[in-house]
């Protein structure tokens, strides 16, 4: 399958949480403690809410909607704070992930990272997983306009490693970020997840293929 999904392919572009690890759990996590610290038990469906939006823009979402009393910059902060650790010594990489960059760097695909989460917690990801230089860029929805489901993240991961929207696949886990995948008129790959096992079939309804893991995609066909 690997030469199939790669064939014409000059950049291979990356969700981070749920995508590349699997961190998802982490977020629940902090918003039952940090909405804890308010009074607030969390809602059903608040991870579906907030799902493609950059760190500031879920910041600005939280403290509006719960009438958090922090500024944004303060929220952010705590919640770099609240993930480092976990991010540092419980956040797995998903299956095949390490063999799957190995074999789009032999094949010259430049690789690159276009995530909503914040880019402290990205390198620290990285490097707890000695994949720092690897990638030849990393995006965060912070840096550009709109977060996922617009294009904009997927657009300038593209123009930072140099190659056509066309001539990108993107890894993406839940429904807003392969809706930001194919607005950028990128291929998009779903990728199983756990935590949103309930948007399976729309998952593979809407991306051009759909994965379990990756060592679906190392192996030579």
């Amino acid at each position: 399958m690997s030469e199939t999904i790669l064939n014409q392919i000059e950049a291979v572009l990356f969700d981070l949480d749920g995508t590349l690890v699997d961190s998802l759990w982490v977020w629940k996590e902090i918003d039952i403690e940090y909405l804890g610290r308010f009074g607030i038990v969390p809602p059903l469906g608040l991870q579906e809410d907030i799902g493609g939006m950059s760190f500031t823009e879920t910041a600005a979402y939280i403290k509006e909607r719960f009438e958090i009393p922090d500024s944004v910059e303060q929220m952010k902060e705590d919640w770099n704070r609240m993930a480092w650790d976990k991010y540092t010594h419980e956040v797995p990489l998903k299956k095949g992930v390490p063999e799957f960059l190995a074999l789009c760097r032999e094949k010259g695909i430049r690789l690159g990272i276009a995530t909503s989460n914040s880019r402290l917690l990205v390198e620290n990801i990285l490097r707890a997983h000695g994949l720092e230089g690897v990638f030849d860029c990393i995006v965060t929805g912070c840096e550009v306009n709109k977060g996922k489901p617009s294009p904009d993240v997927y657009l300038e991961a593209a123009k930072r490693c140099g190659v056509m929207p066309k001539n990108c696949l993107v890894f993406e886990d839940i429904v807003p970020g392969i809706l930001a995948g194919k607005a950028a008129g990128m291929k998009v790959c779903a990728v199983h997840d756990a935590f949103s096992e309930e948007q399976s079939d729309e998952k593979r309804r809407l991306a051009d293929s759909y994965i379990m893991d990756y060592t679906e995609l190392s192996q030579e066909v």
